[in-house]
């Protein structure tokens, strides 16, 4: 019995052994597997748990315009609002739903709902003003509430001017990333690097002491300081919005004004276009009530499309045929290559065979232009001197100074959705798409293709880089990037760029280009007048037309280059380059030449013809404003019964025809006395002048009036019917009226 007894206690001891050691042994396999084996993965998994990182937001940079002080972008901050449930007390919760709702203009079961969480940290709403910050704070100081709610500081993208620069500038995303325009193209140099802060956590998940926080500041973004000119960019905007609504264009505008001698853009105007403070708004009124009338199915897509499109920066993102103002083109490389000379001379009879073919190109003008140098052949715009000319260069040549011209590839300027040309090769110009391509149609380059091409003819021959940057800082001031201004190649010689430009300043002051003629300023410029789509070639109101100006001033030494291009504008008032883009051209150009203070010289010709300004008679004596105004050779119209001038019409300093009338009220009752204002467009020099007489007021001119044997009224700056004084000056501007294509 005993030794029984015996045998069953050394069995009952061996498996305890056993079960010790089993038992020992598991844990010190998983000491190891834990120590050795996922010792660092778990080490890092530990340290994951116990700290807390907060990213820093980096302040996106700030985009300057040319003066490097007015702003056109900036970041300012707002702030992120996170609860920490576990901080807050059990009966502060409703309050603090019930108050942070309001302000944050939140449910209140939404905020509740996020405050019960079991957790230490949530996100509850971002990009919070600061006045809501505040409003919060003090909230929570009035309740007593002393944690629970955390404000990080974060930034929003503003842009100072709304609509203003909208496509050139572009606009971010929620998370202040580029998303278009400049915001896109210089995104990374923008954005900075965003800065950390790593807090550590006990095993409760409480903050420990500051000592085991780390900060790493983040890096703000580097400022741009562009190109583009505030003042020069206002202009532009202000001149394709009248040029829209008086030629009714349907599909858009733009104008892009640029050095010649650097590539520097001045200024680049799209319209339409949007506010990028609000970029996912449809701008324009008329398409919103357009897609609200759709199906509800198609809505989303016909939204997608208006904004992509009212997004687009149709300066370099859409392609046309440049029509007739790609003729300085061909007649450079015509002049370049000894195929002609100014007094070089061609017979046009209206219709041209081209060679080879059997077909016919005819020109614009039904009579033709009959025997003319090659002068009067681009002052004509005449298309079979061009297609001539394009046969003696001959498909290699052409194409030879077309690719050097910069046709066959982007101009490269620094902004996204730049398009791609489409053109002939050299192996593909049979002989009627090179008699096409020489007058401009049959290929498609971008605005800001054409206007590169211009200014390097104004330039003494060498092709520029277009840029709108001009330099960046980084946020202690320091210049960290400037822009390559160097020239690409020259493209023809000297000579030749210089000869052309007098052909163009002919042309601008007696040519088929007269419309943008500004007395005093040298302006070179040619027309374009292109055809999209001919669906009803009967029909002139179912064609598109693309009406454009180039050119560029001074001719005596060529500064700025200027390209205006309305898409589709309406047929049954106008669509010819020169009498719907000429005006726009006039007048952008005439602002921007005297903005940069650049000297007019005046002939004797436009001496007789120009405005002068009135002088000051207000608080004269009758007798002494009338001997000053009528040395000045000025009429003078005397309102009341005063002794002395108490105003005057026009006021002191303001345009004045020669020869004008100054209109000067004696007393406060002669004040009060108005006229109205008449329709002054679709009238003759003539008939204007005497239809203000009429009224009581009294007209200067602009535009062709000053040119042209038969200038009609176009424009008039201030509405028909409108209640004036008497003497008032409006200003009438003056086109020709012609069919040049």
């Amino acid at each position: 019995m005993a030794k029984g007894t015996t045998i069953r206690m050394w069995r009952r001891t061996l498996v305890l052994l056993v079960l010790v050691a089993f038992g020992f042994g598991a844990v010190i396999v998983n000491l190891i597997r834990l120590q050795i084996v996922d010792g660092e993965e778990l080490k890092k998994a530990a340290i994951d748990q116990s700290l807390r990182p907060t990213t820093l937001t980096a302040q996106r940079g700030t985009i300057y315009d040319a003066s490097g002080t007015k702003i056109l972008a900036q970041s300012a901050s707002v702030w992120t609002v996170a609860l920490e449930p576990a901080y807050i007390k059990k009966e502060d919760k409703t309050v603090l739903a019930r108050g942070l709702a309001e302000i944050l203009d939140m449910e209140e079961s939404e905020v509740l709902e996020l405050a019960n969480k079991n957790t230490y940290f949530t996100y509850l709403k971002r990009k919070v003003e600061t006045d809501k910050k505040d409003e919060i704070l003090a909230f929570m100081e009035e309740n007593n509430i002393s944690r629970g709610v955390q404000l990080i500081q974060d930034y929003k993208r503003y842009y100072p001017y709304g609509n203003f620069m909208g496509p050139v500038l572009g606009f971010t995303g929620t998370d202040n990333q580029g998303l278009s325009g400049l915001e896109y193209q210089y995104d990374t140099e923008l954005s900075g690097t965003a800065g950390r802060l790593v807090t550590a956590k006990n095993a409760v998940g409480t903050d420990m002491p500051f000592q085991y926080e780390q900060r790493v500041e983040a890096e703000d973004g580097y400022d741009l300081v562009l190109t583009i000119d505030e003042g020069i960019q206002h202009f532009l905007e202000e001149g394709l919005e009248e040029g829209i609504k008086n030629f009714e264009v349907a599909n858009g505008a733009c104008a892009v004004a640029m050095n010649v001698k650097t590539g520097a853009i001045l200024g680049l105007a799209t319209k339409g276009d949007y506010d990028p403070n609000d970029p996912w708004t449809i701008a324009n009124p008329e398409v919103q009530k357009e897609i609200d009338a759709l199906p509800e199915d198609e809505q989303a897509a016909a939204t997608s499309a208006a904004l992509q499109k009212q997004w687009r920066n149709k300066a370099i993102s859409d392609t046309y045929y440049p029509g007739s103002v790609f003729k300085m083109c061909t007649g450079s490389m015509a002049m370049e290559e000894g195929i002609v000379k100014e007094d070089t001379t061609f017979t046009c009879n209206h219709s041209y065979q081209v060679k080879g073919t059997g077909q016919y190109i005819n020109c614009w003008t039904y009579r033709g232009h009959g025997t003319q140098t090659f002068v009067q052949g681009l002052c004509n715009s005449c298309n079979p001197y061009f297609v001539h000319l394009g046969e003696e260069l001959g498909p290699d040549l052409f194409f030879k100074y077309f690719e050097a011209f910069g046709f066959t590839q982007k101009t490269g300027i620094d902004l996204p959705g730049e398009a791609n040309t489409i053109y002939y090769t050299a192996d593909q110009l049979n002989p009627m798409e090179l008699a096409t391509e020489s007058f401009g149609q049959n290929f498609s380059i971008t605005p800001i293709h054409m206007l590169s091409a211009a200014a390097a003819i104004a330039n003494g021959g060498y092709l520029v880089q277009p840029h709108v940057v001009d330099h960046m800082l980084d946020s202690d001031g320091n210049i960290v990037m400037t822009a390559d201004t160097s020239y690409k190649r020259q493209v023809i010689s000297t000579d030749v760029a210089e000869r052309m430009v007098k052909i163009l300043q002919t042309n601008a002051t007696s040519g088929t280009a007269k419309n943008g003629y500004i007395a005093g300023y040298r302006v070179c410029g040619k027309t374009g007048t292109s055809q999209k789509v001919v669906e009803d070639h009967l029909d002139t109101s179912k064609k598109h037309y693309i009406a454009s100006y180039c050119g560029f001033a001074p001719a005596d030494d060529p500064e700025i280059a200027l390209l205006i291009y309305y898409d589709e504008p309406n047929p049954q008032i106008d669509y010819y380059g020169g009498s719907v883009a000429g005006p726009t051209f006039e007048k952008c150009m005439k602002q921007i030449l005297n903005y940069l203070r650049v000297e007019r010289k005046f002939t004797d010709e436009e001496l007789e013809k120009i405005d002068t300004t009135a002088p000051s008679v207000t608080g004269k004596t009758v007798s002494e404003a009338k001997e000053i105004l009528e040395n000045e050779g000025l009429t003078v119209k005397v309102k009341g019964d005063g002794e002395k001038v108490l105003d005057q019409i026009p006021a002191f300093g303001e345009a004045i025809p020669q020869e004008g009338t100054v209109v000067i009220y004696t007393d406060e009752e002669s004040q009060s006395e108005t006229v109205e204002v008449p329709d002054l467009t679709g009238l003759s020099l003539s008939a204007a002048n005497q239809a203000a007489a009429d009224a009581g007021i009294q007209i200067r001119v602009t535009g062709a009036a000053l040119t042209s044997k038969n200038p009609v009224s176009r424009t008039q700056d201030i509405e028909k019917g409108t209640k004036v004084r008497p003497g008032t000056v409006v200003t009438v501007g003056f086109v020709e009226v012609d069919q040049v294509a």
